[in-house]
């Protein structure tokens, strides 16, 4: 066969394209392979204990089985399909209860509405038992709200005490930091100081180690000199404190319309991220800040607002690919009821069905938002109540639960096909796809959403979802 181009032609075409795909993928080295929490809880740094995930915890099933005592009851107030035939009576619940506990498959298959409101319901009781919090920020922030100096100098001490002894007891969520003012003019100095008191005395405590998954978080970022600044400043902290260089992480929140598109015009949110110097682990979306830069009256300050989803795809495109986690907004209406129950303990019939529909409202409000942000493939949110827990997991397991079965399905059979492909030779073109099943069940495992024996039933071994590799998984099956 007769050629044009002779070695001397491609030679320096191929070394420039090489170099243009090496800086590439160095830029877009793919998604994390970590794990990635499902929420945020933020509360004030005045409230922080050791413990306090715990706390919440209780308090968040103590609303569950307060305001939604069963399964069918949770079912109804957030809409799952068919929970309108769902038994209202505690005789037809408790008899539909048992016949899931007994034949889960079966009641998949015979009552799939019963079958995904039972599960869902059990599966977020045992959640708020065992791990109620999956990442608690400590809030020098909004949360927190303007105090005296000497107020949030014994604050940011106190909870780097605190820190240190869920350290110690192996009591912290499996993520934690701080969330420090902005640097805006009004407050960096503030800022800078809470953050060196708090670093400080917990290096102090810890020998210079830090908890697992500790992160800061930036608040209102506009520009990236904002985002250079704490790099620094955490350049410096480390090597005063004895901290590992590169250790203190960074997320940056975004929540003005300047963090979207720069002065210039141009798209800003990767020029932040990347500001960092390689210390920023997400960016969060913070939803009710935004649309109020964008000018947005009160009453339609939505989670669901346009101007929200257009900001949330800018972001999602921004970091698609540089293993930056991404993480959406909070539902700022609490499910919190009217009336407090009198010295004696109660309510009247009247109060308790406010109280109810005070709750409920907010539930499902709640619901939707997340509902919302996983449609859009936003896996993380904030929680600002303890009431919110339930229906933050309840909103995620409903929606790994009901994707099951066709996941299940299509994980298994591009194994099969892959594998089968790649014997004769063929080349297996959708390894995307199925990288992206696997995901959905890592995802789901890590959040309690899935259990392993669900997973495992698609004919991946436990050992093969830990490697996070479908291209890996396909490989040693060929070869094996």
């Amino acid at each position: 066969m007769k050629l044009s181009l002779t070695e001397a032609d491609t030679q320096p075409i191929l070394s420039a394209l090489a170099e243009a795909n090496r800086a590439h993928n160095a830029a877009y080295p793919g998604d994390s392979a970590d794990r990635q929490q499902v929420h945020t809880v933020y509360g004030g740094a005045n409230l922080f204990k050791n413990g306090s995930p715990q706390k919440l915890g209780q308090i968040a099933l103590k609303t569950l089985q307060t305001y939604a005592p069963d399964f069918c009851a949770l079912a109804r107030v957030l809409g799952f399909a068919g929970s309108d035939l769902l038994p209202v009576s505690q005789v037809g619940i408790n008899a539909l209860a048992t016949a899931c506990a007994a034949d889960p498959q079966g009641m998949k298959e015979r009552n799939p509405a019963a079958w995904l409101a039972y599960t869902v319901y059990e599966r977020v009781v045992h959640k708020l038992q065992t791990e109620p919090v999956e990442d608690n920020r400590i809030d020098f922030e909004d949360g927190y709200g303007n105090r005296p100096d000497a107020e949030e100098d014994a604050d940011a001490v106190r909870t780097a005490e605190e820190v240190a002894k869920g350290m110690e007891q192996g009591s912290l969520p499996p993520f934690i930091g701080i969330r420090i003012k902005t640097f805006t003019e009004e407050c960096r100095r503030r800022s800078m100081r809470t953050l060196d008191l708090f670093l400080t005395r917990l290096a102090e405590l810890t020998g210079g180690k830090l908890p697992q998954n500790f992160i800061i978080t930036l608040p209102k970022v506009t520009h990236p000199e904002q985002v250079e600044a704490l790099a620094k400043l955490l350049d410096v902290i480390e090597a005063k404190n004895g901290y590992a260089a590169g250790s203190l992480k960074l997320e940056i929140m975004i929540e003005a319309t300047q963090a979207i598109i720069d002065r210039t015009g141009d798209s800003q949110i990767l020029k932040l991220a990347r500001a960092a110097k390689g210390r920023c682990r997400s960016a969060i979306f913070g939803t009710y800040d935004y649309t109020a830069t964008c000018n947005i009256t009160a009453a339609h300050q939505t989670h669901t607002h346009p101007a929200c989803d257009f900001a949330r795809h800018v972001l999602q495109v921004s970091l698609a690919g540089t293993g930056i986690n991404i993480s959406d907004g909070a539902t700022t209406v609490m499910p919190i009821g009217p009336h407090k129950p009198g010295a004696d303990g109660l309510l009247n019939p009247q109060q308790h069905a406010e109280n109810m529909r005070a709750v409920h409202s907010a539930w499902k409000l709640h619901y939707d938002n997340v509902r919302h942000s996983l449609r859009h493939a936003y896996y993380q949110g904030w929680d600002l109540n303890p009431g919110q827990l339930p229906i933050r997991y309840a909103a995620v397991y409903a929606y790994f639960l009901e994707g099951l079965p066709d996941a299940a399905k299509r994980l298994e059979a591009f194994v099969n096909k892959a594998a089968q492909a790649t014997l004769v030779g063929n080349t297996f073109d959708d390894a995307a796809t199925g990288q992206g099943l696997l995901n959905f069940f890592l995802r789901g495992i890590a959040c309690g959403a899935i259990t392993e024996q669900e997973a495992a039933a698609t004919g991946i071994t436990m050992e093969e979802l830990r490697g996070r590799s479908f291209v890996q998984i396909v490989s040693n099956r060929t070869h094996g």
